[in-house]
């Protein structure tokens, strides 16, 4: 059975990978760039499938060539998850 996924990381992934395509990189692009970041981990994360710690987080902001604070800038509403 597939667990459901969480609001918050699905609308988290939604950004990220609207940041990734609005910057024309590729998954395999932003992995080159990471320190540690795999395809697998960036598609998860993209998908809304993994609760990705903060050094992650960071790997992925080097990988996109962006602050880490520009990644978590998207609106979500803490009143309905």
């Amino acid at each position: 059975m597939n667990k459901p996924k969480n609001g918050y990381l699905v609308k988290f992934g939604l950004n990220i990978k609207e940041i990734r395509e609005g910057l024309k990189m590729s998954q395999d692009e932003v992995v080159a760039n990471s320190y540690k970041l795999t395809k697998g981990t960036l598609s998860d994360i993209e998908n809304g499938k993994r609760n990705l710690s903060f050094t992650t987080l960071i790997d992925l902001a080097k990988g996109l060539g962006k602050e880490p604070k520009e990644l978590l800038d998207f609106k979500f509403d803490l009143d309905k998850e």
